[in-house]
Formats: structure tokens, sequence, C-alpha cells
């Protein structure tokens, strides 16, 4: 009987527990996919809002410390989730926890590189509206005016973290990463996806599909195809040389 392994789903922009829940449906039945809840979203929609990404990093850790049990699992990220994974990737190697067996990332170029200005989070109303609107994949949220006055200060405290986050250069990661990108998200050019060769000294390999920033959806039964294989394969491969 095939072992089970965890893939923990950080949470983009806006994001909550339930932004993943078709993923299950589109892996093999030996991964379990696990999604980690920020104060002020989803099921903590009560608890006060995070404006910094050490902090977030430090609430989606104690989850994680909590849950694991020694099986083996995967990390996956898109666009702010992508920092909280990475972050969070070093908050475990820190703390001498087992590595994660790979890193899926999307949506984000490499944290290396600076951060975009003028900051989205500081913009007028209708500007940062607008800003989310070229994002796309908010059309049913930007329709409705009470989920738009109940969004917007989650979107921009999540905003705020990533855009006052100060990269600090760290210890290369012996970690394979895989690096998912939309063909028409102009926020992850292969230019400023390349630099992620940088924080891992196994290969990365940069995987392109249709689709923009939020392609990961029109996309997820091929999505779910490469965490099974690749997960799977990094598993035996593990098991084979223990």
């Amino acid at each position: 009987m095939s072992k089970e392994i965890t893939l923990y789903c950080l949470p983009f922009a806006g994001g909550h527990a339930h932004s993943y829940r078709d993923f299950q449906a589109n892996v093999t039945y030996t991964i379990k996919i696990k999604s980690l809840e920020l104060p002020g979203h989803g099921r903590r929609i009560r608890e006060p809002l995070l404006t910094n990404l050490e902090a977030m990093v430090d609430d989606i850790f104690h989850q994680f410390k909590n849950d694991m049990n020694g099986q083996a699992y995967g990390i996956y990220g898109h666009s702010m989730g992508t920092l909280l994974g990475y972050l969070l990737t070093q908050r475990i190697l820190k703390a001498g926890l087992p590595a994660p067996l790979h890193l899926f990332f999307s949506g984000r170029k490499a944290p290396s590189l600076p951060t975009d200005t003028p900051y989205k989070y500081l913009l007028s109303k209708e500007d940062f509206l607008n800003h989310l609107t070229e994002l796309g994949g908010m059309s049913e949220i930007l329709a409705v005016s009470a989920l738009i006055d109940l969004m917007e200060p989650i979107l921009r405290a999540d905003f705020q973290a990533i855009e006052t986050y100060v990269y600090q250069p760290s210890p290369k990661f012996d970690i394979p990463i895989t690096i998912l990108q939309g063909l028409t998200d102009q926020k992850t050019s292969t230019e400023n996806l390349l630099p992620w060769q940088q924080e891992t000294s196994q290969p990365i390999e940069i995987k392109s599909f249709q689709g923009g920033h939020f392609f990961i959806f029109e996309q997820i039964r091929q999505l779910g195809q490469l965490f099974s294989r690749v997960l799977i394969t990094n598993a035996n491969r593990t098991i084979t040389f223990t």
C-alpha cells in the first residue's frame, strides 16, 4: 500500500483554505491536500489581519508543526503563497525538522528580485480595484459591492505584507523546486523566474501553462497530475536511498 503524502498549500492574497478545495479531486488518492489558513481569512475571519510576512510565517509554521506527524510532504504556494512557502521552508530547516520532498511555486517572481513600486496597497480604492481586475480571477468578488467591502481590507493587508517584505539571502535549500508559469501572466516572465536557481543547490524546473495570473484554476487537472507524479517519484526515491 502506498504511503500518504501531504501537500501543504499556502494562500495567495485574499485567499483562504477553501481556495484549494478542488485540488483534492485532481491528485492521486495517496496525496492529501492540506491548506493553511491565515488570521483574518476564511474560518479565521474574526481574527486580526496581519500586515507583515514574517508574522504570517510564524503563524503558518505553528500550524505546520502541529499538523505534521512524520509523514512525507511537499509545499505549494501561489503568488503571496510562494513567498510564504519559501520562508516557511527556511523556518522548517532552521528548526531541524524534516525537509519537504519538493517545492512547487507559481504566480510570483524569484524572492531576490525587488518589489514593484509604487506599492499597490496604498492605491486609492478605484485604482486598487482596477489593479485587481487586471490580475483576473476575482470577477465574482468585484461584481458585488458587499464582497468588495469585505475583501478590500483583507487584500490590502496581504498586499502590504508582500510589498514591504525585504529579501534576506540565506543558505541554499537542497530541495528540488518546480516553478509554474502562466504564459500570459505579466508577473512571471521566464527572466524573473530564473533567479530562483540561487535558492537551491538542485536544478529548478520551470513549467509553462496556458492562462494568466490565476491559470492554476484553469489548469487544475494538469497541476494535479504534476503534483502527484513528482511527489510520488521523490518519495520513492527517498525510500530507495534510505
